[in-house]
């Protein structure tokens, strides 16, 4: 299990997820430094999304380095990767409120997908929350069958739908207290 993290925390971490098939595994807290990974992991992994729901449009594709690396840089983000050999594999970037947190951007590389890695972040992303989070609050959308799988067998309970155009997004809460 990995210890607790504060906000300010951004020591390497040993993970609590499936290692490298080649080595291990590191997490890492990460930082405006990485937005440069963070753009072109989260690309490679919402190609499948944008196939599944016919929207090359969708906001994931569309966002900038800029526009991450200052969503990275604010200190109401935080952010996680996973990285085998020095590789960004999986990243997870959170939105901290007052009592709720708004979790986005959970990607894993398509090579990577089906290890375990995004559970183990997600996982990670619960444990290691301040301790005034009393809930979590996601979305995906509905041609996302993996996803949708992942959040309902972690405990995640479906809120509401929205429209995204021609398919929904489906938003999800958690409560961790």
């Amino acid at each position: 299990m990995i210890g607790e993290s504060s906000e300010a925390r951004t020591s390497r971490e040993e993970p609590s997820m499936p290692a490298a098939t080649n080595g291990t595994a590191v997490l890492d807290r990460l930082t405006a430094a990485d937005a440069g990974e963070v753009l072109t992991l989260q690309r490679a992994a919402y190609v499948t999304e944008a196939q599944s729901h016919d929207d090359v449009r969708m906001p994931p594709l569309t966002e900038t380095l800029d526009e991450i690396r200052d969503e990275l840089a604010r200190s109401s983000c935080l952010a996680w990767g996973c990285r085998e050999a020095g590789r960004l594999v999986a990243a997870v970037r959170v939105a901290l409120g007052e009592t709720a947190a708004g979790l986005g951007r959970l990607v894993v590389a398509p090579d990577r997908q089906g290890h375990g890695l995004g559970t183990g972040l997600l996982r990670h992303v619960e444990q290691h929350l301040p301790a005034r989070i009393e809930t979590i609050n996601l979305f995906t959308g509905e041609h996302s069958t993996a996803n949708l799988r992942l959040y309902r067998r972690l405990g995640y309970q479906e809120t509401h739908r929205t429209s995204a155009g021609d398919y929904q997004l489906i938003h999800f809460r958690k409560a961790l207290r």
